[in-house]
């Protein structure tokens, strides 16, 4: 008899409830492939060429490992399943690599590379981000691969080890393998809900440009008693400068920064009603800060903002007697497509001359991740969340963008897809610091709508494939 959605369905729940997903992940989180740190390199390589080559090939994709083309970065895996021409053609993507271990400031009886149960969380590095949710997305095609006998639609796979370094090769190598990676839409997960409790679907990313802020008065520091009061103080100019850039409540006052016009009416209305929650024990959602009269979602998903994330003057771990001769501060502006990062050096540089800042340097500013972004509205999205909703009996959230980056953009300049970012996590796993987690009924809720959404995929009914 031929399968149906809901034994589909089914079987993925049954990989997870039986602990089947949870030993695969366990196989992939033991691997420490953290590409920040050079003695973990093979590592990259094993989990790409021994852990997935392995699962792929024996769900019959043609894989193969390519070297970066930025030779110091980790390798990038493509895998092939080619069931017709005439049938849609699916892009998805993640990554294998991690940030580091950290291992010496996990909570007591956590460890980084063994997924630990504690208080109803599976606890580990990577479980989140990102190969709990890649392995997550495989392990419900695998569950329609084995209901139906095929998938009904063609899929091609990209898992880079580069992410946590900026995605470094990952555009040269899309671009120069358009013919191999063509594809109708990208359907991918990382990231957070908006809501543990809220499917969601992310339409895009924001980006992220970056620079430092630098005041140099002296070639080196002069005695706190002879010259305190009589000299500038480095660190008190920079702080200045900062409160020039950002009021006491965190409005952004570099209005050059911000989308003209205000929030985008289209922005607006898919962000009408969007629940936030991190549920998380890192962070609160402040009332009162960030800009003023947005809701919490549209500050975050549909405007720009500006964090200091480092700075320093002098030495905080052995201060001595003196005025410091420089202070730095290394800034970042998280920013939507609806602002050219361009025009951010040259406005901020405006800014600090208007306000009376010309000694403070703006350095090594640029763009480290672009902004990316599909329409709502397009058939794509409708679509997926149809499918979702089918599932799981509630629609998901669709919203223009999420709040961090991915590498989407790279994907629609250069094979011109729509992106679909289908988070299996929220706001609170504490991803890229130490007790990294993620929450079984999000992944289990994951499986279930990701086998549905592959089955609907093989089914004929989606969006009209790429012409030409």
């Amino acid at each position: 008899m031929p399968g149906t959605r809901e034994a589909a369905i089914a079987r993925a729940t049954q990989l997870f409830d039986s602990g089947t997903f949870r030993a695969t992940l366990q196989e992939l989180v033991a691997i420490p492939s953290t590409s920040q740190e050079e003695a973990h390199r093979p590592d990259l390589d094993r989990y790409l060429d021994g852990a997935l080559r392995a699962w792929l090939e024996r769900l019959g994709f043609a894989v193969t490992v390519h070297q970066n083309p930025r030779p110091a970065l980790g390798p990038i895996l493509t895998a092939t399943r080619h069931e017709g021409d005439g049938l849609p053609t699916v892009i998805t993507y993640g990554h294998g690599d991690t940030v580091r271990g950290l291992e010496d400031q996990w909570s007591p009886g956590l460890s980084p590379w063994t997924i630990t149960e504690k208080d109803g969380k599976w606890y580990g590095r990577g479980v989140v981000d990102n190969k709990g949710q890649h392995a997550l997305n495989l392990a419900a095609l695998e569950a329609v691969l084995e209901e139906r006998g095929r998938l009904g639609f063609n899929l091609k796979l990209v898992i880079e080890t580069a992410e946590e370094r900026g995605s470094g090769g990952l555009r040269e190598f899309v671009a120069a393998n358009k013919a191999l990676l063509a594809a109708d839409v990208l359907i991918g997960s990382d990231g957070p809900r908006v809501d543990p409790e809220v499917p969601t679907i992310k339409c895009g990313t924001r980006g992220t440009f970056h620079f430092d802020l630098v005041v140099n008065l002296r070639p080196g520091g002069v005695h706190s008693g002879h010259w305190g009061g009589l000299t500038r103080d480095p660190a008190i100019i920079l702080a200045h400068a900062l409160g020039a850039i950002m009021d006491r409540n965190g409005k952004i006052l570099v209005r050059d920064w911000l989308p003209k016009g205000g929030l985008p009416p289209a922005v607006k209305r898919a962000l009408e009603g969007c629940p936030l929650g991190g549920a998380g024990e890192a962070a609160t959602i402040d009332e009162g800060w960030g800009e003023p009269g947005l809701t919490p979602a549209e500050k975050i998903y549909g405007w720009n903002s500006f964090i200091v994330l480092a700075m320093i003057s002098g030495k905080p771990d052995g201060p001595v007697n003196a005025v410091a001769p420089n202070a730095r501060a290394h800034c970042q502006i998280r920013y939507t497509v609806d602002t050219d990062p361009a025009t951010f050096a040259p406005a901020l540089r405006r800014h600090l001359d208007a306000a009376g800042f010309p000694e403070v340097a703006i350095e090594n500013a640029g763009v480290r991740m672009p902004a990316s972004r599909t329409d709502p509205a397009n058939p794509w999205v409708g679509f997926a969340a149809d499918s979702i909703a089918r599932t799981l009996n509630r629609r998901p959230q669709v919203i223009p963008n999420a709040s961090g980056g991915l590498p989407g953009d790279v994907f629609v300049d250069h094979l011109g897809v729509p992106l679909l970012w289908i988070p299996h996590s929220y706001n609170g796993c504490k991803q890229h610091g130490p007790d990294e987690h993620a929450i079984p009924a999000i992944l289990r809720e994951g499986i279930a709508m990701m086998a549905g959404l592959w089955w609907d995929l093989g089914e004929g009914k989606a969006p009209s494939t790429r012409k030409g």
